[in-house]
């Protein structure tokens, strides 16, 4: 029994990944588990930490999280491209298989990347994992991406050696990397969606920065190599998810192609922003509401009304907090300290910026994100307890890139149409999403 569930997780993921040119009786629609690192669910959970800690470690990677996505975002940057990912942070793991007979993966599931790469044998050197490395001498359907096809030019950083196969490099935090070839491979997500000729990275000299508990990345990002945008007939460019809260013990959801459509009563949609950097997904806040005031974004001054508010705000599942431009969150800070009959108190940490010492949430009032097209009233985790006694705002101030993280994505179902070039939200119980 254990077997067969981990071979259809396997499945699920694979066929995320690499969403190649076949889906088997299911038409392309599959829905299967996130998991949420610090979930009771995880492997990566810590059961000697509290639940206080397991946040304020989510706070930590948050940091880091946005430091590296600023980096990727920026110009000034090399070509090189960088992951948006610390050494052996991600917040959510998604099981899936690869190969024929199908090998179990664990992989780090991520919006902000692109390519989806796991350890390979024979290995140069690899990071320490927990379950065995897939092996591509013991699969029938494992083939080298050659260096004169657009799969290669689709995978990003790559190069040809001598053998005229396609190899990739992809570098993250702390110095964490992975270096291999470009392959195709059958990808299985659940029990019924088997995906032929996925394009992924077989890693055989990686970084030893990553959590021996994932076998690699799973690219959720919206480049051409992402398994999004991978096979347009299978998955169709469209995913969607819907996460549950960080101590839960019901998994979050990850559906793909027909599954991951949003539709019915209360469905909101904003569109999606096409900048330089197409990994990311950019939308556009125009502005917050708390306590019956509304704060409108307004661009830096010198800076176009239009032009600059586009594209103002990246979504990412992760981040664990919510990050605004500098000049909003001052304004949206001063009108929730009006509307919160309580005196702000410290965070010992320094990490945040608004808390209230209180022994309940009952203080903290209603706020809707206002999307260009699409009011979304946020999740109860606007305030999250961070200890006995204090509850801190997630929504932090940020100088340089806004991100709207995850824990403002609770209980959300969030679909991403490609084609449309549009994300929509509909206010759902994920505990009940299945």
């Amino acid at each position: 029994m254990m077997a067969s569930y981990y071979k259809s997780l396997s499945v699920l993921v694979l066929s995320l990944i690499s969403i190649a040119q076949s889906i088997n009786n299911n038409n392309g629609g599959v829905t299967i588990d996130l998991i949420h690192r610090d979930s009771p669910l995880s492997p990566s959970h810590d059961s000697s930490k509290t639940q206080f800690q397991r946040l304020r470690d989510a706070i930590d990677r948050s940091f880091s999280r946005k430091s590296f996505l600023l980096r990727k975002t920026s110009r000034s940057i090399d070509q090189t491209p960088q992951a948006p990912l610390t050494g052996t942070s991600g917040e959510f793991l998604i099981e899936y298989q690869i190969g024929t007979p199908p090998v179990r993966q664990l992989s780090i599931a991520d919006t902000g990347s692109d390519l989806t790469w796991i350890q390979c044998q024979p290995c140069t050197s690899c990071y320490k994992q927990d379950f065995p490395i897939f092996d591509t001498t013991k699969t029938r359907t494992y083939k080298n991406v050659g260096c004169e096809t657009d799969t290669c030019t689709r995978g990003g950083s790559t190069s040809c050696n001598d053998k005229k196969v396609c190899q990739y490099r992809v570098e993250y935090a702390n110095n964490a990397f992975s270096q291999g070839d470009l392959a195709t491979e059958t990808l299985t997500l659940g029990r019924t969606a088997s995906f032929r000729s996925f394009a992924f990275g077989c890693g055989f000299n990686n970084g030893e920065t990553f959590a021996s508990t994932a076998s690699g990345i799973f690219g959720l990002g919206n480049g051409k190599i992402s398994i999004v945008n991978q096979q347009p007939s299978a998955i169709s460019g469209r995913f969607s998810y819907c996460l549950t809260g960080l101590n839960s013990n019901v998994t979050s959801t990850i559906s793909f192609g027909s599954a991951a459509v949003v539709t019915g009563p209360g469905v909101v949609s904003t569109p999606i922003v096409t900048k330089d950097q197409d990994t990311f997904y950019f939308l556009t806040l125009q502005g917050l509401s708390a306590g019956g005031q509304r704060i409108d974004y307004k661009p830096s001054p010198g800076v176009d009304q239009q032009s600059g508010s586009e594209g103002n705000i990246i979504i990412d599942t992760g981040t664990t907090l919510t990050y605004l431009p500098s000049n909003l969150y001052e304004e949206f800070e001063a009108a929730l300290k009006s509307a919160i009959r309580a005196t702000p108190v410290t965070d010992p940490s320094g990490s945040m910026n608004l808390c209230y010492s209180s022994e309940s949430k009952d203080f903290a009032p209603t706020i809707t994100a206002h999307f260009k097209g699409a009011d979304v009233v946020l999740s109860d985790q606007t305030f999250m307890k961070v200890s006995e006694g204090l509850y801190c705002l997630t929504l932090v101030s940020s100088p340089d890139l806004a991100i709207f993280g995850n824990l403002l994505q609770k209980d959300l179902l969030i679909g991403y149409d490609i084609p449309k070039k549009q994300v929509s939200f509909l206010p759902t119980d994920c505990t009940k999403s299945r």
